[in-house]
């Protein structure tokens, strides 16, 4: 779908949010990192070329370019930004300035971005974590257990989403393509989740795993459909789950 040269730019000078993916890919990323204000002539000019690099790798080495000159006062400018780009440039700031403080400093850092209004900034939030999570994989789901009684729907959304077993745009985690069970408890108590957006996430994490591991989760849902009595929910979760099985 084409952009209008007119919305492209403004995009680009941080005007505004976007409204789809092809918006956000339509940005100029030189345009908006000048549009911020944190660079000067020099870093600038050193700044590496960002067209020819996915768009994930872009939004990582923009943070760090920013991380590396403005140092971490940047980060107030970006996450107070109106634009959701420019946000999601925030949580992958955010996020490599927790990682020395492992799986509690990370999710603290990152909790605002997946509880952000704006769709592209959820996304970026859980990619912005996510191989770090996976590399602690056990404690990071222990960690994120709590999120999935949130009384925000984003957040417990954010708690399945980040550790697909294969993820959208992302690295795979090994371990859970081999062994799904892993994040149970992660999906246990979500069997029952009211918001459609929730359950998306839950019926493409065993999606992924069906994939691999395709008995596990026939034998998942079967259980979850009788504990639950049938629940119209819980019907639906399990449809969209298997939606890849024959």
């Amino acid at each position: 779908m084409a952009i209008a040269a007119k919305r492209a730019i403004e995009l680009s000078r941080g005007d505004g949010e976007s409204r789809t993916l092809a918006e956000i890919l339509s940005i100029d990323f030189e345009t908006l990192v000048t549009s911020l204000g944190l660079l000067d002539a020099a870093a600038l000019q050193a700044m590496p070329s960002l067209a020819k690099i996915g768009i994930a790798k872009r939004m990582r080495k923009v943070a760090d370019v920013l991380i590396d000159n403005a140092g971490s006062a940047a980060l107030g400018t970006l996450t107070d930004h109106g634009s959701d780009t420019v946000r999601g440039i925030a949580a992958f700031a955010a996020a490599r300035l927790a990682r020395a403080g492992g799986v509690p400093q990370l999710l603290s850092a990152i909790e605002g971005f997946a509880d952000d209004p704006h769709f592209g900034v959820r996304e970026w939030a859980w990619l912005a974590v996510r191989d770090d999570l996976a590399a602690l994989l056990d404690e990071a789901i222990a960690a994120l257990v709590p999120w999935t009684a949130s009384p925000r729907p984003f957040i417990r959304r954010f708690a399945v989403e980040v550790l697909r077993p294969r993820g959208v745009w992302a690295r795979h985690i090994a371990t859970l393509r081999r062994e799904p069970a892993r994040g149970l408890p992660l999906l246990e108590p979500l069997k029952r989740e009211r918001e459609k957006y929730v359950q998306d996430s839950v019926a493409n994490w065993l999606n992924d795993a069906a994939k691999d591991q395709p008995d596990f989760v026939r034998e998942l849902c079967a259980r979850w459909l009788v504990e639950t009595e049938n629940d119209p929910v819980t019907r639906r979760i399990c449809a969209r789950a298997q939606r890849s099985l024959k």
